[in-house]
């Protein structure tokens, strides 16, 4: 006999003949799909409920996901069990062993109360070693749209509520609260995380250092030098002639290793490599921390055990119900278990920016990385991490980032073409690149380019010198057995010229760089600053303007209501429950409880504690606190009306600028009740709630009263007001078209009034104060009322009586920007933005033109860098627009997030004013880095060529400077990158964009201390041996051994470094550089660290090093002429600036850059492959564009 289930399988599959017959064909996709379903369903009973056999797709919808509503089916008793109609309240009340015949009223709520955890879940069998489901069904599923899906998820899940049962989840209450269950379904269907690549080992770290150009010509170098050292030709009379001049005793010679400077270079080599692998591996471990704290600070909300729990996102698993709404982002895939009114934008996949509407009977896919644009709803999650749509294109790309195999190419084409924009950069509409780090790769290019014109010049004095002296001047000629000797002076020439290439190419300034800034990010981090992209520690430091949402930036965003006009009558206090007529607070209760978000909720203070908690958002959190103050519960009039009998909402959005939710009544009618800004709300009332509680209308001259009388007393006190209203439509009337909205909120009646008092945060003022002191405009940019904005901005500092500033309403804005076409002039935008300080009732709209008109605007003094703060869903271009946005963390949507570049988690302005001080605290230890770097490099390469060209050798040899260029790059990178920022960073103008790299006062840093630097050392070079009586070093052979004169010249030019380091903490002309050293741990360890390794290498280095012991007199007379760096420095502060100026442009003067929209990478990189190793180049590259990638990627998922 065949089974029933095969029956009703038969029956699906002539269905499924006559369907694709109309269609064609039907997708094969879901043809294949749908058979391999088959196959396995039929060994599976509960796939589908039998009840189901024969129903109409929308019929199987509503027994799904409306509990309660077909509980008993009379029909279903009479026929027996094969036509019996099996809900998910049915199911459970036959499990409990309840009467099914007991009728149940439709409209019922049900219960809100917590389920015991013991007690198992509907659909629950832990017990199970597997779910029913697999990854490559879901996987099938959610590739399909609209009626496909629908047919497919009905067809073979049996519906919602039969994929519910496979995934073993209660629709309703969730997954336990079981630690294991969640641990099967992790292990089953994955980690809500797509895998980060592997960190690069050490050793690769090390390979790519060794690569590095100007290294591998050392290495090369030292090896000729070793091998010519270990061949010993035969002594004949053609190789006693070929020394230039005179030549070494026997005994000398004996004594000298002739091995030990190409086996020292090497060495010495080994130790740079090594050094900057490890930097190279504590940044990228910097960054993996970073990584995993952002990962840490992600939130999503779940639904467990019939409770709402915030959890990291990466914990959500397979088989969680999670609850959506307005402004949320999809923290993984799903199908929808419930909807009201949600559209979404799905422009990450499809391209299109129209927003998609999506309903239980027509398209219940849902994709992560999509956002909420309006309504609310619940999800059933059926994909997460590398499984979900937005998962496995970020796998194919990694993959093919590694591997870069044809065939993952080729998959990675097919994904692009699927998701298009989903892997599109932040910045891919033209924002303006980084200016700091096109400053400084043109600045390594020139400095690059003059260091191998100087190496250039200094091998080719070097070999003519050698050539006409020895070959001109003493008449030798060039015979087979003196190769050997003439060719270790070439190799000695040439190392000289790699050295000067060496300690001149700026190797640091990538790393200061990138440590700088990871260094900020993470101080930033405990500011309560979470920095979303690098560029923006820098883009922050040159802010110009700044546009400030009021709530919550720079209020406290802890709204109460502290007055009501209520009955006509208006309270300064709010009033007590007897004297309101009921017929108003029944009005009260309901329109306030049911017209809130569900999730919008008030916690009475417990155990001591002082304030009430506020969780949602916070104007409905002060309406809710309203009804508690007049002893009205608003959480059992919710329990009597649950979330999902609402009727219809219209959800706040920006163009709506108000709420409204309707009620289906008994009767047959509807009740709507609608809130808003009272000026707008009121303008649609046509009556008002009278003192005995009765409806009475409202005339225009009694809207006038209202206004005058207590709209503009409230909002002179700095009160936001709010109007609520109802509207009746009757059961005798034809149900509206809901659709059409301008129909149905108007005609309203009155509730009431309410005044809700935000305090302003204590510390802003002075805040304000110092962001202007600073050089920053501040502008705030609100949807409040005009005069509420008003005396907010008096009261913060933004304006006050003695300026002229301006404050104007978005319709007053439009009407003096747009001409009579309605389009926005800038010439009109430029008119009124220098005084312009507040913007009230603006709409996203005006607050983009705002921003994008101060950027473009040429009247404000240069380019101007534009911060703004944001937090709702169409906040996002505004955000993406500015030079520098800032998401609110708390009360910010997911969108304004992911548009965002820095989040502040605490919504606090004085965190901003904390990242403008970072910014520039990161510009000028870049700064720091750049005079001292330059000093020495300056100083190393005019001794090296004098000495060349004079000496025929240099004074440094090529370990010292190698030593040298240690100290200066590695060291001094580490040492200046972590300076700390102090309050003297906002008593100066911002840079700008426009401003020169090196400024008049580092310049004429730069060129003093060189000059004191090279005068010292030339003395010491030329009559040193006359001042300190010893023997001079000048005119020593190739391989003679270490002097007392030569080290004496090294020890000083290190002694000097270590004092200029110390200047090098200021650039704006301080005097005091001690001021703050000791809070710096890092820089006194490494000041210190480099002195007692100079000592030692003096002291002990012996020919390793070129280096003899020097006498204590010696070392007070290097470090004299050391600490005379710093007495120097105060002289040439006291030199004014702009003397300086004159020999800048003698030099050529300084080119005006032009602000690019695109930096043209790949041109930047063919300029530097002859500076540095393009290995090392791209290694850093990498580490900041994954860090980029990343935190655009992680950040994509819901942080609230």
């Amino acid at each position: 006999m065949k089974d029933e289930n095969d029956d009703g399988d038969g029956d699906d599959d002539e269905d499924d003949g006559g369907d694709d017959d109309e269609d064609g064909g039907g997708d094969h996709i879901l043809d294949d799909f749908c058979s391999g379903l088959k196959r396995r369903r039929r060994r599976s009973s509960s796939w589908e409920p039998r009840g189901w056999v024969g129903l109409g797709r929308v019929q199987r919808l509503r027994l799904a996901v409306a509990p309660g509503v077909l509980d008993v089916c009379p029909l279903s008793e009479r026929r027996g069990r094969e036509a019996g109609v099996y809900t998910r309240a049915s199911i459970q009340a036959k499990r409990e062993g309840k009467d099914l015949t007991k009728p149940r009223v439709v409209n019922e709520a049900p219960s809100r109360q917590l389920r015991d955890p013991d007690s198992p879940l509907r659909f629950s069998h832990i017990g199970e070693p597997l779910l029913q489901e697999t990854l490559k069904d879901l996987e099938q599923l959610m590739k399909l749209r609209g009626l496909e899906a629908l047919e497919c998820l009905e067809r073979h899940f049996g519906g919602i509520l039969g994929l519910c049962q496979l995934l073993e989840t209660d629709p309703e209450f969730g997954l336990p609260l079981n630690p294991g269950e969640l641990r099967r379904r992790r292990e089953q269907f994955g980690c809500n995380e797509v895998p980060k690549s592997r960190s690069r080992y050490f050793l690769e770290l090390v390979w790519d250092a060794l690569q590095d150009t100007t290294l591998i010509f050392l290495e090369l170098a030292a090896v000729a030098s070793l091998a010519l050292a270990f061949y010993e030709p035969k002594v004949s009379e053609d190789i006693k002639h070929c020394y230039v001049s005179r030549g070494l005793d026997k005994e000398e010679e004996d004594k000298t290793v002739h091995w030990l400077e190409g086996a020292v270079l090497l060495m010495t080599v080994a130790l740079v490599v090594l050094t900057t692998a490890l930097n190279d591996w504590n940044k990228e471990k910097q960054f993996r921390n970073l990584e995993d704290q952002v990962v840490l600070s992600q939130k999503g909300k779940v639904m467990r055990n019939g409770q709402i729990l915030e959890v990291p996102v990466k914990d959500i698993v397979v088989g969680d119900v999670v609850p959506v709404t307005y402004g949320d982002m999809l923290p993984a895939d799903g199908v929808l278990l419930q909807a009201q009114n949600l559209k979404m934008n799905e422009s990450s996949f499809t391209g299109e920016l129209s927003v998609v509407k999506k309903s239980l009977d027509h398209d219940p896919i849902l994709l992560s990385g999509t956002y909420v644009m309006e309504g609310w709803g619940k999800i059933l999650v059926t994909a997460v991490g590398p499984n979900s749509q937005t998962g496995i294109m970020l796998t194919f790309l990694a993959a093919s980032a590694q591997q870069g195999t044809l065939e993952e190419q080729r998959k990675i084409s097919e994904w692009a073409s699927q998701g298009k924009s989903i892997i599109k950069p932040k910045h891919s509409y033209s924002k303006e690149k980084p200016v700091l780090q096109k400053k400084l790769t043109k600045l390594a290019i020139l400095i690059g380019k003059c260091g191998m014109l100087m190496a250039t010049i200094t091998v080719a004095i070097l070999v003519t010198y050698f050539v006409i002296n020895t070959f001109v001047i003493e008449g030798q000629k060039w015979t087979y057995g003196c190769t050997l000797v003439y060719t270790k002076y070439f190799i000695k020439f040439f190392i000289i010229g790699i050295t000067i290439l060496v300690v001149t190419v700026p190797e640091g300034l990538p790393l200061v760089l990138t440590l700088s800034l990871a260094y900020s990010v993470k101080k930033m981090m405990k500011d309560k600053n979470l920095v979303r992209h690098l560029d923006a520690c820098e883009t922050i430091a040159n802010t110009t303007a700044i546009c400030l949402d009021k709530t919550g930036t720079l209020t406290m965003n802890r709204m109460t209501v502290v007055q009501a006009y209520i009955g006509e009558t208006h309270y300064q206090k709010l009033p007590k429950t007897n004297s309101i007529p009921g017929a108003i607070l029944e009005y009260l209760l309901k329109g306030i409880a049911v017209n809130c978000s569900y999730t919008s909720n008030v916690i009475l203070p417990k155990d001591g504690k002082k304030l009430v908690q506020q969780i949602g958002n916070k104007t409905e959190c002060a309406l809710l606190g309203f009804l508690l103050h007049l002893e009205l519960d608003y959480e059992t009039e919710r329990n009597k009306i649950p979330q999902q009998s609402l009727y219809k909402v219209y959800t706040f959005n920006s163009d709506r600028k108000s709420m409204s939710t309707v009620l289906k009544l008994s009767s047959g009618g509807f009740l709507m009740f609608t809130k808003g800004p009272s000026e707008i709300v009121l303008t649609k009332c046509c009556k008002i709630l009278n003192k005995m509680g009765e409806p009475v209308e409202l005339t225009n001259t009694k809207k006038r009263e209202i206004v005058q009388n207590v709209i503009e007393p409230m909002t002179s006190e700095g009160l936001q007001t709010i109007c609520l209203a109802v509207r009746e439509f009757s059961d005798l009337e034809k149900e509206p078209d809901w659709d059409k909205e301008e129909d149905i909120v108007t005609k309203l009646t009155c509730i009431a009034l309410v005044g809700i008092e935000d305090p302003i945060r204590p510390e802003i003022p002075s805040a304000i104060r110092k962001c202007q002191q600073a050089g920053i405009t501040i502008r705030m940019v609100t949807g409040d009322n005009l005069k509420t904005a008003q005396v907010v901005a008096f009261r913060c500092g933004i304006l006050n009586p003695h300026n002229n500033y301006i404050c104007l309403e978005g319709k007053e804005f439009n009407r003096l920007i747009c001409d009579k076409h309605g389009k926005v002039e800038q010439k009109l935008l430029d008119r009124i933005l220098p005084r312009l300080r507040v913007l009230a009732r603006s709409s996203p709209t005006d607050k983009y033109t705002l921003i994008k008109g101060i950027i473009d605007s040429d009247t404000l003094g240069g380019r101007q860098i534009v911060a703004v703060t944001g937090d709702g869903t169409y906040d996002g271009p505004a955000l993406k627009v500015a030079d520098v946005g800032f998401a609110l963390g708390i009360t910010g949507t997911d969108i304004a997030r992911e548009a965002s570049d820095i989040i502040l988690m605490d919504e606090n302005f004085t965190s901003i004013m904390k990242a403008i001080m970072w910014g520039r605290n990161t510009y000028d230890n870049i700064s720091k880095f750049l005079q001292f770097h330059l000093t020495v490099s300056v100083v190393a390469t005019v001794v090296t060529f004098i000495g060349a060209c004079v000496m025929q050798d240099s004074p440094l040899k090529a370990v010292q400077i190698l030593w040298i260029n240690l100290i200066m790059d590695a060291f001094a990178s580490l040492a200046l990158a972590t300076e700390k920022p102090t309050q003297g960073l906002l008593l100066r103008k911002p840079d700008g964009r426009k401003q020169h790299l090196l400024s008049s006062s580092m310049v004429k840093y730069i060129l003093g201390h060189a000059a004191y630097q090279l005068t010292v050392t030339f003395v010491l070079m030329f009559v040193g041996e006359e001042l300190f009586d010893f023997e001079s070093g000048r005119k020593a052979l190739l391989h003679a051994p270490p002097s007392t004169h030569y080290t004496m010249v090294f020890n000083t030019f290190v002694m000097m470094q270590l004092f200029n380091e110390i200047n090098a903490r200021k650039i704006h002309g301080e005097r005091n550089v001690f001021e703050g050293i000791l809070s710096n741990n890092i820089f006194c360890i490494i000041v210190g660290g480099t002195f007692a390794l100079q000592f030692l290498i003096v002291q002990f280095g012996g020919n390793v090093f070129n280096c003899t012991n020097l006498s204590p007199d010696l070392w007070l007379w290097c470090i004299f002429l050391g600490v005379g760096v710093l007495v120097w420095g105060q002289f040439i502060t006291t030199i004014p600036s702009k003397y300086v100026e004159p020999l800048i442009r003698l030099m050529g003067g300084r080119v005006v850059e032009k602000v690019d929209t695109v930096c043209p990478t790949a041109s930047i990189t063919e300029d530097l492959l002859w500076i540095q190793n393009p290995n090392r180049i791209q290694n850093q590259k990498r580490l900041i564009k994954s860090y980029h990638s990343y935190f655009h990627r992680s950040m994509s998922q819901i942080t609230q």
